[in-house]
């Protein structure tokens, strides 16, 4: 006798959209630096590593600008495609069917790193072209503290950790002006 299946259960596996294979991707990505939870690998978030650690030396060193004047966002596939990534492919294809528990609040939070990265660079190239030092400070100051933490939130998600990521502090961190 087949097992009787709750029509109103919620599948919180399920893929953003609701099309997807999560439990399927769950076998192929073990021992292939993707998270099995959340099929989502940290090595995106070295996207912004850099450009983090740029922002902390930028103060002493307003020469080290021109290493972040080009950075622009990069999709989540994006990155992979460029990368040399071992297992890339895998990666999008995982990133596609992770759950939306997951994918959701990790797009939402790099779409914000995004969004104040862009913003800052740019207030951040006026400062430097015109040598204004404590603007410089001002800037490095407020956004590298915040892109650390918004990073430490995508982070949590990645690793499988979403229900320990709060939903209101989620909010509180993408409603801050940039």
């Amino acid at each position: 006798m087949a097992q009787d299946v709750e029509i109103d259960q919620v599948d919180d596996d399920r893929a953003l959209g609701g099309i997807g294979y999560p439990r399927t991707t769950r076998r192929l990505v073990p021992g292939k630096n993707i998270q099995e939870d959340s099929l989502l690998a940290t090595d995106y978030l070295n996207h912004f590593n850099e450009i983090i650690m740029l922002l902390e030396i930028i103060p002493s060193m307003p020469d080290c600008f021109e290493d972040m004047r080009d950075w622009k966002p990069k999709t989540y596939q994006a990155h992979f495609i460029e990368t040399n990534f071992q297992n890339k492919d895998l990666a999008v294809h995982a990133y596609y069917n992770a759950p939306a528990r997951y994918r959701q609040p990790f797009d939402q939070v790099v779409g914000r790193m995004d969004a104040l990265l862009v913003h800052a660079l740019s207030e951040l190239s006026a400062a430097v072209d015109a040598h204004d030092t404590e603007t410089i400070e001002v800037i490095c100051a407020s956004v590298g503290p915040r892109l650390r933490r918004l990073g430490d939130v995508a982070g949590a998600i990645i690793n499988g950790n979403a229900m320990t990521v709060e939903e209101n502090e989620i909010e509180t961190l993408l409603a801050e002006d940039l």
